[in-house]
């Protein structure tokens, strides 16, 4: 049994004061005011490892040129089989850059230049190796909007219009319905694509969607209606009202919100502004938050938070939104975002108030291991 002392302790779901967090091997054992036994290490504040919920980090890696980023492949706008985890390279140093800042755990997903890039996943930060990092896949990345008509001269049929976009997504969600209506014994074989497309139908896989503005959240309703589609909404960043979150909020859809803190470089950004999170607060729908790294580096994951705070969240709710509430957008809340018996002993130690811009992490614990931050 180890245990650390901190004055304040953010659990995820609530601070305690004066707290001795114990873990065995990986898991936390019990959280305590007192504790007659070796202590780890006493400290200011400590906090759940943060989750980032939507990445790119090992696909477009640090210090490497431009061209040799594996968010996306040009080969064809749909790649329904494709697996971001197979371009994840441990090597990129903004791993280490976000261990320091207590960013233990990514969601890897496919970039939006494709309608359907492939399968997302989640991986610990500190992995030696891709496999070792892996932790579960988490749904199929798609995209509306701006970024997949953009790309025009990739290879395959791309689409030059929003409703371009949605025929080439329909069509092949319609043909895939109509091949499972068909019943024939033996079945006829499918592809390595239509079985996705048909778990996806089935609502036995997520569909993560990358989508901006509202109307193209309203088209993306109509389709998940048509075809009885179980998603997730991933963005919204030019969201300026309080409407379209409650529709999402009234159908029990996840929202995982961002990147503050970036460059609006495109039309459909114009109405950017971190006043807009008002409105995702004041919905009441399930939400996370990303970075979208490397649109902002992940290691400011924490930093953006102080929006929320100018929105009237207090910290405990703060801390919350990137543990708790994106472990549970990712369905790892069984392992991961709350300090609790049982859970993952995944931790930050802060020498001072998160919140404060002098404070860093003076020590990361991942799984029970204390990570060396000074490598």
């Amino acid at each position: 049994m180890k245990a650390i002392h901190t004055d304040l302790l953010y659990t995820g779901k609530e601070t305690v004061e004066n707290a001795y967090l114990l873990f065995e091997k990986r898991l936390v054992a019990d959280i305590r005011k007192s504790y007659k036994g070796e202590v780890d290490g006493n400290f200011a504040v400590v906090t759940p490892a943060f989750i980032d919920a939507h990445s790119h980090i090992g696909l477009i890696r640090a210090g490497e040129p431009s061209a040799e980023a594996e968010a996306n492949d040009q080969i064809d706008p749909f790649l329904t089989h494709a697996d971001a985890l197979d371009s994840v390279q441990m090597d990129d140093t903004a791993f280490r850059d976000s261990i320091e800042a207590g960013v233990l755990y990514s969601c890897v997903v496919p970039g939006s230049g494709n309608i359907i890039g492939g399968n997302s996943a989640v991986i610990r930060n500190y992995g030696t190796n891709s496999s070792t990092a892996f932790i579960c896949s988490s749904g199929i990345k798609a995209a509306i909007g701006y970024n997949p008509m953009s790309v025009r001269n990739w290879k395959g049929s791309r689409p030059y219009t929003r409703m371009g976009t949605f025929a080439l997504l329909r069509g092949k969600l319609h043909d895939t319905k109509e091949k499972m209506k068909k019943k024939k014994d033996p079945p006829d074989p499918i592809s390595a694509e239509e079985a996705i497309l048909q778990k996806l139908l089935r609502g036995r896989e997520r569909l993560r969607v990358h989508v901006h503005k509202t109307d193209d959240i309203a088209t993306l309703l109509r389709l998940v209606d048509e075809f009885k589609l179980r998603i997730t909404v991933e963005h919204t960043c030019d969201v300026n009202g309080v409407e379209i979150y409650k529709e999402l909020s009234k159908r029990n859809i996840p929202v995982i919100y961002g990147p503050l803190d970036s460059l609006a470089y495109k039309v459909e950004l114009k109405h950017e502004n971190w006043r807009n999170i008002r409105h995702l607060i004041a919905s009441g729908v399930e939400f996370g938050l990303m970075t979208d790294h490397p649109v902002i580096l992940q290691k400011t994951l924490l930093l953006t938070l102080r929006w929320f705070l100018r929105c009237g969240l207090d910290k405990q709710q703060a801390i919350e939104i990137i543990t708790r509430q994106n472990a549970s957008v990712l369905n790892i809340d069984d392992r991961l975002g709350t300090l609790e018996t049982g859970k993952w002993a995944s931790f930050v130690c802060f020498n001072g108030d998160p919140f404060d811009l002098a404070t860093y992490a003076e020590a990361v614990y991942a799984e029970g291991n204390r990570l060396d931050l000074d490598g």
